[in-house]
């Protein structure tokens, strides 16, 4: 009988097309498979809790895979998996779940940050948008606050995605400054293909003062993704948090869940 497990991971997106397989391009699916099957002695398949675009990263990142293998040792097996990896992804943890548990389809809910900075710093070119102008945060976090008011981001969201829906439900959106960087921090039930580099794009076109609160209202209604401003370029954005209710992880007792 197989076993389910979740693998905790986080990983720096610069040299990777994503999370998921692509044709002639290295992904973090790919290496993590590889390295997963080598250590298994298995052909194992890793499911993620999403895609993230191309030079995106992950703080926190999860993903699930089955194995005939019921009985890992946790810590051993962490570190063996974190001696075969490159150094750009790592893992943190391992936990055994029920088996109809997923990674993608079992999260609450996930959080992500995007990093802007007006300061030219060679250790956050590629974690950090560096803009010419440090725009407006008061301005932007009023705007923002329109965002609760909707479920339909249609205007945010990538053209022509196999998607059932384009309703997701935010609980959080707000910018934060910290030092000489801004922080967009968002969480929500769910996201589009892009949504979020496109409402930090179309945010900072208010806080250029380009786009009024009435303008960014209209822009959500039309829902037409031309309306919209440019997407934040990538490599800004982290997944950040992926929540996850406790029932899906295999307990031991009271209070204590089984690590392998």
């Amino acid at each position: 009988m197989l076993q389910r497990y979740f693998l905790q991971i986080s990983y720096k997106g610069a040299n990777y097309h994503g999370w998921q397989v692509q044709p002639n391009a290295a992904s973090v699916q790919e290496v993590m498979e590889k390295v997963l099957s080598t250590l298994l002695h298995e052909n194992i398949s890793a499911v993620g809790a999403g895609r993230t675009d191309t030079g995106v990263h992950a703080s926190f990142f999860m993903l699930h895979f089955d194995t005939e293998n019921t009985d890992i040792n946790s810590e051993n097996f962490v570190y063996k998996l974190n001696s075969f990896l490159p150094d750009d992804i790592a893992v943190q943890q391992i936990r055994k779940v029920k088996n109809d548990a997923h990674a993608r389809f079992s999260a609450l809910s996930r959080t992500y940050k995007y990093y802007l900075t007006t300061e030219k710093n060679p250790f956050t070119t590629e974690t950090a948008y560096r803009c010419k102008q440090k725009p407006d945060i008061k301005s932007m976090n009023e705007v923002a606050k329109i965002l609760f008011e909707y479920v339909d981001f249609t205007s945010f969201s990538r053209l022509h995605t196999n998607v059932k829906t384009n309703d997701c439900k935010i609980y959080q959106a707000e910018w934060i400054e910290e030092g000489n960087t801004l922080v967009f921090k968002i969480k929500a039930d769910r996201f589009l293909r892009n949504m979020v580099r496109a409402i930090v794009g179309t945010l900072l076109e208010v806080g250029n003062g380009k786009l009024s609160k009435d303008d960014f209202r209209s822009i959500i209604e039309q829902k037409d993704r031309k309306f919209a401003g440019t997407s934040a370029p990538a490599h800004g954005l982290f997944l950040v948090d992926i929540e996850y209710p406790e029932d899906i992880y295999v307990y031991l007792q009271p209070g204590g869940y089984m690590r392998g």
